[in-house]
C-alpha cells in the first residue's frame, strides 16, 4: 500500500473521531440536523474538485451523486437516523470506486482513502453513539437508572 494512502486512513479516522469529539463537547449533535449536514458536505467535496478540474460532465456525474446522498441525508434527519449512518458508509464505498464510476481530474490522488476512512469511520461511531442513546432511552424507559 502506497505511504500517501496509508496517511489518508490514518488522518480520515483521526478527523472523524474529532469531529465526533467536537460536536459531543460543543454539544452540535444535539441537533438532528448535524450529522445528515455533514453528509451533505462531504458529497459537495466532489463538487469543488470537478469544478478545479475543469470538467462539466464531472459535474453533472457529480450533482447526481449529490443529490442522490443530499436525499437521503435529508430523509435520515427525517425519519430514522440510522439511513444517515447509512448514507455515511455508503459514502465511504463510493469513495473506493470513484475512479471507476466518475472520471474527476480534479481529485486529489490522497483525497479517496482519506475520504473513504473518515466516512466509514463517522458511520461506526455515530452508528456506535444512536446505539448507546438507544439502549439508556430504554433502560431510562424501564425505570432503571441510566449510568
Amino acid at each position: 500500500m502506497e505511504n500517501r494512502a496509508i496517511v489518508g486512513y490514518v488522518v480520515g479516522v483521526g478527523l472523524a473521531a474529532l469531529t465526533v469529539l467536537l460536536a459531543r463537547v460543543a454539544g452540535f449533535d444535539r441537533d438532528r440536523s448535524f450529522y445528515p449536514t455533514i453528509v451533505i458536505v462531504i458529497a459537495s467535496y466532489y463538487l469543488l474538485f470537478a469544478a478545479m478540474g475543469g470538467s462539466a460532465r464531472a459535474l453533472i456525474a457529480e450533482t447526481v451523486a449529490l443529490a442522490m446522498f443530499a436525499g437521503v441525508a435529508i430523509a435520515g434527519f427525517r425519519f430514522n437516523a440510522w439511513l444517515v449512518v447509512g448514507a455515511l458508509a455508503a459514502h465511504g464505498v463510493f469513495d473506493f470506486f470513484h475512479d471507476a464510476l466518475i472520471r474527476n481530474p480534479g481529485v486529489p490522488p490522497w483525497w479517496p482513502s482519506l475520504c473513504l476512512a473518515y466516512d466509514l469511520g463517522l458511520a461506526a461511531m455515530v452508528a456506535w453513539i444512536l446505539r448507546a442513546d438507544s439502549e439508556r432511552t430504554q433502560r431510562v424507559n424501564a425505570g432503571v437508572s441510566p449510568g
